[in-house]
C-alpha cells in the first residue's frame, strides 16, 4: 500500500493543471461531436451507411485538428476525461432531444446504463489495478539488481505476470495493458470490471443507436422533418454514427478480450511474443508518454 501511496503522490497535479486539462479534455470533445453534427448537415443525400466512413474520417481529422491546438496552447488533455465528457455529452442529447420519442422502460434503461458507465468509469480511474509493493530487502535476498530482474527471474513463479507499466511507473500482477481511455493498467484487481465496462459501454452505445434510429424515423413518419430543428436533429445523426463507429472497435475489443480469458492470455504476453519489435515499439511509446505527462 505504501508503494501505491507513493505512485499516486507522484502522479497528483495541481488543482489548475487539472482544471485545465478538463477544460480542453471538454472542448476537444464538443469539437469533434460538432464536427460529426456536420457530416450529415453537408451531405443530407446520401444514407446514414455511406455517411459511417465520412464520420469516421472528419472525427478522426477533428482529433488531429484538436491535438495541435493542444501543443499550440501547451496544454495537455486527459484521456479518461475526454471519455467521461462523451458520455455526458451523448447522455444530454438523449435526455433534451431524443426522449419525447422513446417509451419509459427504454427511458429507464438508457439513464440507467449511462449512470453505471459513470460509476464504473470512476471505479476504475480510482482503483487498484495489482500493484505490487515491493521493499528493497527482498530484491538483496533475491539477488536482483531491481524488480525487473525479479519478474524474470524463474525462481520467483508468484511474480511470472507481474510486468512493469512505464506510463504508471508501476508494477502490476496480471498486467495486461495500460489502457489510456480509463487512465490505468488493466491487471488482476480490475480485469473483470474491465470487461464489465467496455461490455457496458457496447451496449449503452447501442441502446443509444436505437433510440436515435427511432427518434430520425419517427421525423420522418410523422412529416416534422422539415420544421424540425436543424441543429438537434443533425446533432442525432452525428451522435449515432458516432456510437455506432464505438460500437464497432469495441466489439472487436471485446472479442479479442473474451478469447484471451478463454486461452489465459494476456494482451502485452502475446504482443511481446508474437510482435517483439512492435511491442518494444509500443513500450517506447509509454516511455515518451509518461516523461511527456511528468512534464507537462
Amino acid at each position: 500500500m505504501s508503494r501505491l501511496a507513493s505512485e499516486l503522490h507522484r502522479l497528483r497535479r495541481s488543482p489548475w493543471e487539472v482544471l485545465c486539462s478538463a477544460l480542453v479534455s471538454c472542448g476537444l470533445v464538443l469539437f469533434s461531436q460538432l464536427a460529426v453534427a456536420i457530416v450529415p448537415r453537408l451531405l443530407p443525400s446520401i444514407s446514414l451507411l455511406a455517411m459511417l466512413p465520412v464520420a469516421g474520417l472528419v472525427f478522426l481529422a477533428a482529433i488531429l485538428v484538436g491535438r495541435f491546438w493542444r501543443r499550440f496552447i501547451g496544454v495537455a488533455a486527459s484521456a479518461p476525461l475526454f471519455v467521461l465528457f462523451n458520455v455526458l455529452f451523448l447522455w444530454g442529447v438523449y435526455l433534451f432531444v431524443i426522449r419525447r420519442d422513446t417509451s419509459s422502460l427504454l427511458d429507464m434503461l438508457i439513464n440507467a446504463e449511462c449512470a453505471l458507465l459513470l460509476w464504473g468509469l470512476y471505479r476504475i480511474l480510482s482503483g487498484d489495478p495489482g500493484i505490487v509493493a515491493y521493499e528493497s530487502s527482498f530484491l538483496e535476498e533475491a539477488g536482483c539488481k531491481d524488480f525487473v530482474d525479479a519478474i524474470c527471474s524463474s525462481e520467483y513463479p508468484s511474480l511470472s505476470r507481474v510486468r512493469h507499466c512505464n506510463c504508471c511507473k508501476a508494477n502490476v500482477r496480471g498486467y495486461d495493458h495500460h489502457c489510456p481511455a480509463f487512465g490505468n493498467c488493466i491487471g488482476q484487481k480490475n480485469h473483470r470490471l474491465f470487461m464489465a465496462l467496455l461490455t457496458g459501454f457496447v451496449v449503452a452505445e447501442s441502446t443509444y443507436t436505437m433510440c436515435s434510429t427511432k427518434y430520425i424515423t419517427s421525423c420522418i413518419t410523422s412529416g416534422t422533418l422539415r420544421t424540425e430543428n436543424h441543429l438537434s436533429l443533425n446533432m442525432v445523426i452525428g451522435t449515432m454514427l458516432f456510437s455506432v463507429l464505438q460500437v464497432i472497435w469495441q466489439v472487436v475489443f471485446l472479442i479479442w478480450h473474451v478469447y484471451g480469458i478463454c486461452f489465459n492470455i494476456r494482451t502485452d504476453e502475446w504482443v511481446m511474443s508474437n510482435f517483439p519489435c512492435f511491442g518494444l515499439f509500443l513500450h517506447q511509446l509509454q516511455v515518451v508518454f509518461s516523461f511527456a505527462v511528468s512534464y507537462s
